[in-house]
């Protein structure tokens, strides 16, 4: 297979979104300081939407605006002249999808999730939703033909494996937590056990001042 410049971005989609869940988990950990992560959630999104301004819209401003962009324009008009409505409504929905997700994510480390859980279960499902829905809106033309029956056989078998890959996360999540819990139990009863077995010896009096009482001259 020959390498192509789409697959390095790709790649760079993956490593971006592979370290956002940590990333923003230290960030909401910083801002909420000796209270956790789940106080500064909100603050951390907030750093995260001027992030999201300086990357789309300020970016893409200045490369349209000075035909850096491979040809494309600051133009959101049809070959008419009319504003693209459908263009603008969907594109701006995308943007929402993305910015809901990260909220959601952001409320997901508030309330106790944690990264090694969240962003497995987030990117083993988002694939599956974006496999049926643009089966759904755009589907292969001549996709019943026999001739592509192994094609697909791997495509759901893959979207299987997705979705039994983040049944294992969450079951992986029940087996640690138990057994942190069931670690915590066994300390706390041989802590319980060594102080049954040496107990703590009784105060002893005070030592001697070294000044006695003097009976009358």
């Amino acid at each position: 297979m020959r390498f192509e410049i789409w697959m390095a971005f790709v790649l760079g989609a993956v490593l971006s979104w592979g370290v956002y869940v940590p990333v923003l988990h230290k960030g909401q950990s910083a801002m909420g300081g000796e209270l956790g992560p789940s106080a500064g959630a909100v603050r951390a999104f907030l750093c995260v939407g001027i992030a999201y301004f300086v990357t789309a819209v300020v970016i893409p401003l200045i490369a349209l605006q000075f035909g850096l962009a491979g040809g494309e324009s600051l133009d959101f008009t049809t070959k008419d002249g009319e504003i693209n409505t459908k263009a603008l409504t969907f594109s701006t929905l995308g943007g929402i999808a993305g910015a809901a997700g990260a909220l959601c994510i952001i409320f997901a480390i508030k309330n106790k999730g944690l990264p090694l859980y969240v962003a497995p279960l987030v990117f083993a499902g988002a694939p599956i939703v974006n496999a049926i829905v643009s089966l759904l809106w755009d589907p292969p033309e001549d996709a019943t033909r026999s001739e592509y029956l192994p094609g697909w056989s791997i495509f759901f078998l893959g979207i299987l494996l997705a979705a039994v890959g983040a049944g294992l996360v969450l079951f992986s999540k029940g087996m640690i937590d138990d057994k942190k819990k069931e670690l915590r139990q066994e300390k706390a009863k041989e802590q319980a056990a060594a102080m049954a077995t040496n107990p703590e010896p009784p105060l002893s009096a005070p030592p001697p001042t070294g000044i006695q009482d003097q009976g009358p001259a």
